[in-house]
């Protein structure tokens, strides 16, 4: 059958949306800084503030102090006494509180790390499709946003602890210079304010170019795990790729380097520039002073007030300027962090039950393409699965199946159509509790560097620790023996590139079929599954151990539905119905043996060039036998 192609009517996936504004990045962290340590964040507040006002009050008592050596012989000797302990305690104060704003800044700054990458990935498990993490702007936000949690609250967080230092600072030195020659408190503002501005516009073009080298970067990435990745080092050495690969490592590091570095010339030129210029102003004021201090205008004291003021005041100004341009790239930084937050889920949770398949599960008219300008994947799929059966799929590589796997997951909804469970859409059912019913061998599993244990008990997290319940889905899979023979049993990391977690022991490899048998007992541990999909689970398997685990597996899943994907068409002649997809449609449908009547059919078609594979040159009498 043939189907026309739907008008293209499906919505397009809503772009992500924009940053929000600045001021709620700047409150956002430094909330998040006294939501992750409310104590440390407190103390450090107090001490930050006591550190901007201590210098100050020393200059204070320095200028006393040598206005009283100043009176020669009516010096009071006592009050001169006091004054000097005065000004050795407040050093000592100032530097006690220096190590512990130290230690209390590394102690929130780690703690925000903590609490801004758990809120990040807490959001990014919240993603309940696959649409997001196969869009390649998406990575790229991400990378952005886990920069932001490494960073950027902390430096907005430094900026706000080192303008209440600086204002502290300013305010009280800025009487001592009103008190001695006012002109300069305002030759020093506009200074530290133009440096500021200046600084400012030089953040924000930093933060652009990371976003814009944040696809490079990324690209970086991927190039250096590769070549530390184990699984690749064979092809890399065979192949002599080494050196292609660091040369593409090289070369998108290189690209985003000298952007990076592009800026930051700029930026030494302009603040070296404010620097001197900032030395003019200080030698200017100071020859003033200096000047009225021998014309009997200021006393020594007055001299040294105006040094430590003026040098204070330019000292808090470049703190705040050194800082707001770290914390204007935290901002938009942490922008992206943020924007992340607030991206909403690929899909609908749906909010209904999910009710043991009882009926059937059923394709009616399914269409699905992975892009809006992209080819159908599907189109019109219509298949129905009745409950305690098993359907056989089948189809050429690109024909559709694993995408069918993925609808019937709901990683992915139909753009048309709709998948009924027992008659309800799923798309209507709480997509937790729908995965919960269902067991998945995927033909692309995962390899985790756990213990033999977890990698088959995460299969079903509520019985992680059920050690019969491991043993009993391992020996499904064929594989209970090979992991018992480990050096720790089951306890042993499968694992080269990590140790074990609990006692740091060395792990082992599996072979590719152990490692698949490993996969297939993970998605056995659901033994309440209602449907059990299983795509390609014994490519990797001679044709003895094959034999095996399907004669076993169809001991089990008796009385399940199950979907069977198999290129190995022998596999599926035990299945109630095959379905055959061509195309993105179901070409045919029926038992192998009704399958295999339609002599021009694709079935019979493929079966009979598949068993012909197996069968020696002498003997074409025993395909059937040979492909099963």
């Amino acid at each position: 059958m043939t189907h026309a192609d739907p008008p293209d009517g499906s919505p397009e996936a809503s772009p992500p949306p924009g940053n929000r504004l600045r001021a709620r990045a700047a409150w956002a962290a430094i909330a998040l800084q006294f939501r992750g340590a409310p104590v440390g964040a407190t103390l450090l507040f107090a001490t930050t503030l006591s550190v901007g006002v201590l210098p100050a009050a020393a200059a204070w008592l320095t200028k006393l102090l040598f206005d009283e050596l100043g009176h020669g012989a009516h010096t009071d000797t006592h009050r001169a006494v006091f004054l000097g302990i005065a000004v050795a305690a407040l050093g000592a104060l100032s530097a006690i509180l220096l190590q512990l704003s130290a230690y209390l800044d590394e102690l929130v700054r780690r703690r925000l790390v903590v609490e801004v990458e758990r809120t990040l990935f807490a959001k990014v498990d919240t993603f309940h499709g696959l649409r997001r993490f196969e869009d390649p702007a998406f990575h790229d936000r991400l990378r952005l946003a886990q920069q932001a949690c490494e960073d950027a609250p902390h430096n907005i967080t430094m900026f706000a602890q080192e303008a209440v230092r600086a204002v502290a600072a300013i305010g009280a030195f800025t009487g001592a210079l009103l008190a001695v020659w006012p002109p300069m408190v305002g030759l020093l503002f506009l200074v530290g304010a133009a440096a500021l501005l200046a600084r400012l516009s030089l953040a924000r073009r930093q933060a652009v170019v990371w976003e814009l080298s944040s696809a490079r970067l990324r690209r970086h990435l991927f190039y250096r795990s590769l070549l530390t990745d184990p699984r690749a080092a064979k092809e890399i050495r065979l192949f002599g790729l080494g050196g292609f690969m660091n040369g593409r490592l090289v070369r998108a590091l290189g690209d985003a380097t000298e952007a990076q570095l592009a800026v930051a010339r700029r930026g030494a030129l302009v603040q070296s520039a404010f620097a001197a210029l900032n030395a003019v102003l200080a030698g200017l004021g100071t020859v003033v002073v200096v000047v009225g201090a021998a014309r009997g205008r200021f006393t020594v004291g007055d001299v040294t007030l105006f040094v430590a003021a003026a040098a204070g005041v330019q000292g808090a100004f470049t703190g705040i300027v050194l800082q707001a341009g770290t914390a204007a790239e935290g901002v938009r930084l942490f922008g992206h962090y943020l924007d992340l937050l607030d991206t909403p889920d690929d899909l609908p949770r749906g909010g209904a039950p999910v009710p043991a398949l009882s009926g059937s599960l059923e394709l009616r008219d399914v269409w699905f393409r992975y892009d809006p300008s992209g080819p159908w994947v599907l189109r019109g799929v219509n298949l129905t699965v009745p409950a305690g059966t098993a359907t056989g799929l089948v189809g050429r590589n690109g024909a559709g199946k694993s995408t069918l796997i993925k609808l019937l997951c709901r990683f992915y909804d139909p753009e048309r159509g709709a998948i009924l469970w027992d008659g309800t859409d799923i798309r209507a059912m709480d997509v937790t509790e729908l995965r919960r019913r269902i067991g998945v061998t995927f033909q692309d599993y995962m390899t985790y560097d756990l213990s033999a244990a977890e990698n088959i008990g995460i299969g079903d997290l509520a019985h992680r620790e059920d050690r019969e319940r491991i043993h009993a889905s391992a020996a499904l899979a064929g594989i209970d023996g090979t992991l018992r023979g480990l050096p720790e049993g089951y306890a042993t990391q499968l694992s080269r590139v990590h140790r074990g977690e609990e006692d740091g022991a060395t792990g082992v490899t599996l072979s590719g079929g152990q490692w698949q048998r490993v996969a297939l007992a993970r998605s056995l541990m659901r033994r309440d599954a209602d449907l059990l999909i299983l795509d390609e689970p014994s490519s990797g398997l001679d044709p003895e151990a094959e034999h095996e685990v399907h004669r076993t597996l169809g001991r089990h899943r008796r009385g399940r539905t199950a979907l069977l994907v198999s290129h190995r068409l022998g596999a599926l002649r035990a299945a109630d119905r095959i379905a055959v997809l061509v195309d993105g449609e179901i070409a045919e449908l029926g038992s192998h043996d009704e399958l295999m009547a339609r002599t021009d059919g694709h079935y019979a078609r493929l079966f009979t060039l598949q068993a012909a594979g197996y069968a020696s040159d002498g003997d074409r009498s025993r395909p059937a036998e040979a492909a099963s």
